[in-house]
């Protein structure tokens, strides 16, 4: 396991930092407990990532420590396709773990779209 795919603690985690603003990224939607920021290496037109606040390593783990914090991720992921003008349709991705190329151990949703999908995804 390389380092870059190392499960990481709060203190070193690059979601934290950006939510704590130490880290500079564009932010497009906030919520009490969440944030999204536009992806540095989009792939695609639209690509946002939403975070909770909270550092959780997965999305599987936030169910289990506040399935209201996990609703409130997808509720606001719906909001930036909203806000993004994804009417015709967007993915909501979640890698989880380093076989699914989970790069940064913060849960997050990717939404991606902007430009028709295929399938499979790769």
């Amino acid at each position: 396991m390389s380092a870059e795919s190392t499960p990481t603690s709060q203190a070193d985690c690059l979601f934290c930092r950006i939510v704590a603003g130490e880290i500079p990224a564009t932010i497009v939607h906030e919520t009490p407990n969440t944030t999204a920021f536009r992806d540095i290496e989009p792939q695609a037109p639209t690509h946002v990532l939403v975070v909770p606040k909270r550092h959780v390593p997965t999305l599987a783990e936030l169910a289990d420590v506040s399935a209201e914090e996990l609703a409130e991720v997808v509720r606001a992921a719906g909001e930036v396709a909203r806000m993004e003008g994804l009417e015709r349709g967007y993915r909501a991705v979640y890698n989880t773990g380093p076989d699914a190329q989970q790069s940064v151990f913060h849960a997050h949703v990717h939404v991606v779209g902007g430009r028709p999908m295929t399938w499979p995804p790769g």
